[in-house]
């Protein structure tokens, strides 16, 4: 509802993509591609995620506007943890703006949909921290590490939401080969977060202002930044250098949503309880499936549905409350035997009048196992009909919780 509210159609790709358009896209994930091939002997893959074969889809079509929705199934070759929501196959819900726009309108908008979704799912406290792999990169350039390890480098920082930067120093030197005055270069940067303020700072830092990239991500985090205030939603946003995420095709912006929860009263900053959405710039990646190289510039956003679900599936546990599994409106009963066909009239009456309507299997079930099927099931009423209801034209109406009965 929000992503047709803001505009987005509806596309669909398939499943199946060919390996080269997923290969070199995904960098040290691409381990975890799922590879196929069929009886043609053609080299194929199962889509890892809604954004790449939407790129493939633009290229091939020559088109260069659209803003789409895609609500769709993506495999990971990935050891699953299901308590966290995380699954070998599971969906995407994505959003993305394509075309050539004014800097930094559509990104805007791409954060005010994950803030009114996060919104209006009343999931609690959540945070959405936003950088530019410009500036991350300009970091890393002043920082003296050759641009070869820039990606590598990423997806390194990118593991700070989860491990102390001691870590992560040790990751950079140990295993990418950083020397240990670089990493403790990056390091000064990379743990600062904040907002205007912090954008400003950096935008004196002179250090950082011997980078050109760093000073557009930086001028352009500072224009999102003034549309995020008039959207008004910077008290939800964090501009934070850590946040590197370690997919290759990302260019500009980029930001991922975080649910917080306060452990106790005396815990000053609440912790994170994992990532929900997460999305950004990728100019680059449309370009890479045309023929002649023409760029499509594109700005998306994924919300994780199944981390949502588990979030929610372990709240309603821990209630105790009971959730419907479906939308029934109403019971079709019988008090009587051989009363099997005045039910499939009624429910058939019913059904086609756009009623949802259930009944038992059973040609003669009893009245009260009838009752207690709405009861176990959440069904709010019963419309129940006997010899006498038949015989006088009417059908009996029964409030399921309150017991109350009507003759209609």
């Amino acid at each position: 509802a929000c992503f047709k509210r803001h505009g987005a159609a509806a596309i669909d790709t398939p499943v199946l993509e060919l390996r080269e358009t997923l290969t070199g896209k995904y960098g040290e994930e691409a381990k975890l591609i799922y590879e196929l091939q069929d009886q043609g002997g053609e080299l194929l893959a199962l889509r890892y995620d809604l954004t790449v074969p939407f790129a493939r889809y633009l290229a091939m079509n020559k088109i260069t506007n659209m803003k789409r929705y895609h609500v769709a199934k993506v495999y990971r070759r990935d050891n699953p943890a299901t308590t966290r929501g995380r699954y070998r196959e599971f969906y995407q819900c994505d959003f993305d703006i394509a075309g050539q726009f004014d800097p930094m309108i559509p990104d805007a908008e791409c954060l005010k949909i994950v803030h009114e979704i996060l919104s209006d799912l009343q999931l609690g406290d959540f945070l959405i921290k936003v950088n530019d792999r410009r500036i991350l990169n300009g970091v890393f350039a002043v920082c003296g590490i050759p641009e070869s390890k820039f990606i590598t480098t990423c997806s390194t920082v990118d593991k700070l939401d989860k491990l102390p930067w001691e870590e992560v120093r040790s990751e950079m030197v140990g295993e990418k080969g950083l020397s240990p005055e670089a990493a403790d270069h990056i390091g000064e940067y990379v743990q600062l977060h904040g907002g205007l303020d912090l954008i400003e700072r950096l935008l004196q830092d002179p250090k950082l202002s011997q980078s050109k990239l760093a000073k557009e991500g930086l001028g352009d985090m500072k224009l999102l930044f003034e549309y995020l205030t008039l959207f008004g939603i910077t008290g939800k946003i964090s501009f934070d250098l850590s946040l590197a995420r370690g997919l290759d095709y990302y260019t500009g912006v980029i930001f991922e949503a975080v649910l917080l929860q306060q452990e106790n009263d005396h815990v000053e900053e609440p912790v994170s309880v994992g990532s929900v959405a997460g999305g950004g710039r990728y100019d680059g990646l449309v370009g890479m499936f045309d023929p002649k190289g023409r760029k499509v510039p594109c700005v998306g956003v994924s919300i994780g549905i199944e981390r949502i679900f588990s979030i929610l599936e372990q709240r309603v546990k821990a209630s105790g409350e009971k959730v419907r599994t479906t939308e029934t409106q109403v019971l079709v009963a019988t008090p009587q035997k051989h009363l099997l066909a005045a039910r499939l009239k009624l429910i058939s009456e019913l059904w086609d009048a756009g009623i949802k309507a259930e009944m038992l299997y059973k040609k003669d079930p009893k009245l009260l196992k009838q009752l207690q099927y709405c009861e176990d099931t959440g069904i709010p009423l019963a419309a129940i009909v006997g010899e006498q209801e038949l015989t006088d034209g009417v059908v009996k109406l029964r409030d399921v919780a309150t017991r109350e009965e009507v003759r209609m």
